[in-house]
């Protein structure tokens, strides 16, 4: 890879993005889960052999590169190690259980950019792929029914959602169809989607967009309960858990950490009403908090994460540690709180300007030009406290011009050069 004929450039095919999978549709999760590792980023070139390249090559390359960048890989962190193995014991515990015992939950809190949703998906997806091949079909399958065997759902809680609505999404995610439907009736039909897709694990991300101080959702710790009583691990995803109201019906063991809930006095109709038994329902707990800089370990686990990052970048004239050696480590932190989506969404920036203006490396003189804002956040909802607090970067004086002049190998001029 050192000169414009051995160089191999990929075709567009190989990054142009297709269709967005709908994860919390059984159709999109099953696309997304089955290529979630396929993505190829951009061949790592030297200055000469990028060169070398042909302006339709090098036009391409970059948008390789501008590819790669906007789909860096999530990296594990000692938080979210932790959180993963939690949660995937509790869900194989359960899934393993024939009794018809109550399963407990879990609850993942967190801040927003926090990587909850992409943790929990890639927990849920991994174990799906393993159940999978353990039971390529549902092994509780009434015979001669069809269901799609879907081990695992993920729901998104809608904005200003009420029980009924978020029965609804459940439905949604399998397909059901429940028009005209009581509350009643769609807890009910949920319960048996439920057993009738296989599913071991339930999760509903952003839960604490449920308004508990509305009169309409007073109800929603019954629809917890309702969905505890199915041989189902449930998994409450959400920002300020604690503060939320969600917990305002339960106690917290003292002995265990344990959040129990007495148990629903009315569990309507379902196939085993009296599987729980007297027992309280539980969840644990869990919080996925983001980097500190205030100890030794705290700092070696950052630039460690930073280390994970820049290997992944291709940039031109990025030195060694670019990202995890000098001032960078701090100065990221300080523009980022420790915060793992506010991090990409900085280096994603910093990337781009790098390409286009030419200096194809990052420095902390070129992130002091990016700026970060709700805006760049627009799936998180502001009233549900998913947006983080963004620290700013330091005024830069009005006169500062890029150091190079910019790249304009993004300005489309027509076909020009030879061959690709």
């Amino acid at each position: 890879m050192t000169n414009a004929s051995t160089t191999s450039v990929s075709s567009p095919a190989v990054f142009l993005p297709g269709p967005v999978p709908d994860r919390t549709v059984w159709a999109g999760w099953n696309r997304w889960r089955l290529t979630r590792r396929d993505f190829v980023p951009a061949p790592i070139l030297t200055i000469q052999a990028h060169a070398n390249l042909t302006p339709r090559q090098r036009r391409l390359h970059d948008l390789h590169r501008i590819a790669t960048h906007s789909n860096l890989l999530i990296q594990e962190t000692p938080m979210s190690a932790f959180v993963s193995w939690k949660v995937r014991a509790l869900i194989e515990d359960n899934a393993f259980n024939h009794s018809p015992d109550t399963r407990p939950g879990v609850m993942i809190n967190g801040g927003g950019c926090q990587g909850k949703t992409e943790t929990i998906c890639e927990i849920i997806a991994s174990f799906e792929d393993e159940w999978l091949a353990l039971y390529a079909q549902n092994p509780d399958a009434v015979p001669g029914t069809l269901d799609q065997h879907a081990p695992v759902a993920y729901i998104r809680t809608p904005v200003k959602a009420t029980p009924i609505s978020t029965c609804q999404r459940i439905l949604d995610f399998f397909g059901e169809d429940y028009k005209g439907m009581r509350q009643e009736d769609l807890i009910r039909t949920v319960k048996n989607a439920i057993y009738d897709h296989g599913t071991k694990a339930l999760v509903l991300d952003d839960v604490t967009r449920l308004k508990l101080h509305r009169e309409a959702d007073q109800d929603v710790l019954d629809l917890i309960r309702e969905l505890m009583s199915l041989p189902v691990t449930l998994i409450l995803v959400g920002v300020g858990i604690p503060r939320s109201g969600l917990l305002r019906d339960g106690r917290k063991d003292p002995r265990t950490g344990q959040w129990l809930f007495p148990p629903v006095k009315d569990r309507g109709k379902s196939r085993n009403d009296d599987a729980p038994g007297q027992t309280d329902l539980r969840f644990d707990l869990l919080n996925l908090d983001p980097f500190t800089y205030d100890t030794p370990a705290g700092i070696t686990a950052w630039t460690a994460h930073l280390v994970g990052i820049e290997q992944q970048l291709r940039l031109l004239r990025a030195p060694d540690a670019m990202l995890s050696a000098g001032a960078m480590p701090e100065y990221l932190f300080r523009r980022t709180g420790g915060i793992v989506g506010l991090l990409k969404k900085l280096v994603q920036a910093g990337c781009r300007y790098a390409i286009e203006t030419g200096d194809e490396q990052i420095t902390v003189d070129l992130l002091e030009t990016v700026t970060l804002s709700p805006s760049d956040l627009p799936d998180l909802d502001a009233d549900s406290g998913e947006i983080p607090a963004i620290p700013a970067a330091r005024p830069y004086p009005a006169t500062r011009k890029p150091s190079r002049p910019r790249n304009t190998v993004f300005d489309d001029r027509g076909a020009t050069g030879t061959g690709s």
